[in-house]
């Protein structure tokens, strides 16, 4: 499937990101406009966060046949899974990427491969802690653990919230004050019984 190409496009497109005003781009700046990126876009921001205005900018602004360009994979990504999801999406729409510190191009099948390994020892990695994960539950259950949150509300608080409730003695504000918990506690344990 060939997709349509931008009449402007190939360009090399560079995105930068440091993590705090204290940090400095220059280093990726300048690292990026020696890799010929002919627009760059940069935000200050945790790898963490989801919202980063520069970045949603700079994936609006690639077309079919650009490159995208960053200095080091983790600039791009919040994580290796997130950055696979971010740049098959690219792939769909007929952009590469590259990375410099790593040497990736996915514009040559070299650069394909080792990002595709890349892709999949990620998923390893996933089913290697979602195994991990499941064993040590089971393990928990045969030991009389059942995991998750402890209950807010004993069983007799339980009972003393219902009996209270359909009495219609008290507010459901007044039950959640008197038992430490908030309304949504209450509500959940009233509902229970329906």
């Amino acid at each position: 499937m060939s997709l349509p190409v931008h009449p402007f496009a190939g360009q090399r497109v560079g995105y930068a990101r440091i993590s705090s005003a204290s940090q400095n781009l220059d280093g990726q700046t300048d690292a990026l406009n020696a890799a010929g990126c002919e627009k760059l876009f940069a935000d200050t921001a945790s790898g963490k966060l989801t919202e980063r205005p520069e970045l949603t900018r700079c994936l609006e602004y690639l077309r079919a046949g650009d490159t995208l360009v960053v200095w080091r994979l983790d600039r791009l990504g919040r994580s290796l899974r997130h950055l696979v999801e971010t740049v098959n999406a690219l792939a769909e729409r007929g952009v590469a990427f590259a990375s410099l510190h790593e040497g990736i191009d996915t514009s040559t099948s070299t650069g394909r491969l080792v990002f595709h390994i890349f892709a999949a020892l990620a998923e390893f990695e996933r089913e290697l802690i979602a195994e991990r994960a499941a064993v040590g539950r089971a393990a928990a259950r045969t030991r009389g653990r059942l995991g998750g949150r402890p209950a807010k509300l004993s069983a007799e608080q339980v009972a003393l919230a219902r009996s209270r409730y359909a009495a219609q003695d008290a507010t459901v504000a007044e039950i959640a004050k008197a038992l430490g918990v908030g309304r949504g506690t209450i509500y959940r344990a009233v509902q229970q019984t329906s």
